[in-house]
């Protein structure tokens, strides 16, 4: 690369940092702590390295690792895509109808875990909340963005993806090979339990989850329900309209949750009583499986004393995103506003803490790797002896309800 080349490359380098830092994200210069004269660190950062790295480098791979880096110090959902990865983000989405069954942000720097999806690819491979996939198709997670993760696990029905797994339990990882699979999405399920406790279960809260739930309740009261539980746990997928929904069921006042963000005029949702269905006493059971529209639900319902949230802490997922196309074909994915709680805790940040903290010690699947057999599956309910959460969910429940 000639000098001219490089000059150039470095002087590029520089503004797509200087835009990106000055311009999307908007961080104004203000004395020292500004964003402008953090642009000559950046700089000479660059020309350093440039004219005095043990090697010629390249400038290219060099900026787009600090990009990437940029948008991953904000949040794991803030994003940097390299127009090549761009381009095959955009065709992905497009295309690919299948997945793995199974909710993964990022965390600790790796793809993580957050809930498998019953019946899907994930969770017959064993697969579940906090364990790390620590490579996707030989391709350390750890260079990934949360995009460039959610777009190499999706692809076409029967096609075939690998994963290094892993987990606190395990000295070593375990490499898995999933088919991809379009998976159905539960229905709602629910059932009546001694003393009159009406339990609905829902695994995610996409697009239509608080009608069935509202249906359930119904069913449940005319079979003699006097109390409710809303079991919640490892239910991670859905939007947080379904979450706000399902929370106006159980509410008839009160802020169920707002939404805000530096260009984002605050958004509160709050509760229409004529969509409330229900007065029973309430109990909702969380995990740290437990995220986004889900952790919505249970913030309304404790931060209005409309009922006690049991289990353990929950994920911490709750934002909106927007895509910005940048002149050489990249792109940024940035979080733009988060959904914060009642009381004015943004669930990105708190995750949701339950008023009855009980530890989650049901990670003990095994797991399908490549050189052993899959794990049996175990359909069966788990009773309140063999889960501390739901154990525990119940006694508070009929202590509320006396």
């Amino acid at each position: 690369m000639s000098k001219k080349t490089q000059a150039a490359v470095l002087l590029i380098s520089v503004a797509i940092l200087m835009f990106v830092v000055a311009g999307v994200i908007n961080v104004r210069a203000s004395g020292k702590d500004g964003a402008y004269p953090q642009m000559e660190v950046y700089s000479e950062v660059l020309s350093r390295i440039q004219s005095e790295y043990v090697e010629q480098p390249n400038i290219t791979k060099v900026t787009d690792g600090a990009l990437h880096g940029l948008l991953e110090s904000l949040d794991a959902d803030s994003s940097y895509l390299t127009p090549e990865q761009y381009k095959e983000y955009e065709e992905r989405s497009k295309d690919a109808k299948a997945n793995i069954g199974a909710a993964v942000s990022k965390r600790f720097g790796y793809a993580s875990v957050v809930s498998v999806i019953p019946g899907g690819p994930a969770a017959k491979a064993g697969l579940q909340d906090t364990d790390i996939l620590e490579s996707i198709g030989g391709e350390s997670t750890h260079d990934m963005s949360l995009a460039e993760i959610h777009s190499k696990l999706s692809g076409q029905p029967a096609s075939t993806v690998t994963v290094e797994v892993v987990r606190a339990t395990s000295a070593t990882p375990s490499k898995i090979t999933l088919t991809r699979e379009i998976v159905a999405i539960p229905i709602v399920n629910d059932k009546m339990m001694a003393d009159g406790v009406g339990y609905i279960q829902a695994d995610t809260l996409n697009k239509g989850k608080a009608q069935e739930i509202a249906t359930r309740i119904k069913s449940l009261e005319k079979e003699g329900a006097k109390k409710l539980l809303l079991d919640l746990r490892d239910c991670a997928q859905g939007d947080e309209s379904e979450g706000i929904a399902t929370a106006n069921l159980f509410l008839n006042h009160g802020t169920i949750a707002y939404l805000q963000g530096q260009k984002f005029p605050r958004e509160a949702f709050n509760a229409d009583p004529a969509k409330a269905i229900t007065t029973l006493p309430l109990v909702v059971m969380v995990n740290k499986g437990t995220a986004g529209a889900a952790e919505i639900v249970a913030a309304a319902i404790m931060g209005n004393g409309r009922g006690d949230v049991v289990g353990d802490k929950t994920f911490g997922e709750g934002s909106v995103q927007k895509t910005i196309e940048l002149p050489d074909g990249s792109a940024l994915i940035l979080s733009t506003a988060k959904y914060y709680s009642p009381d004015g805790k943004a669930i990105q940040d708190s995750a949701v803490t339950p008023n009855v903290l009980v530890a989650d010690n049901s990670d003990n699947v095994a797991l399908d790797d490549d050189n052993g057999e899959a794990p049996a599956e175990d359909n069966a309910p788990k009773t309140p002896q063999a889960d501390q959460i739901l154990q525990k969910a119940l006694e508070v429940l009929n202590r509320r309800a006396s």
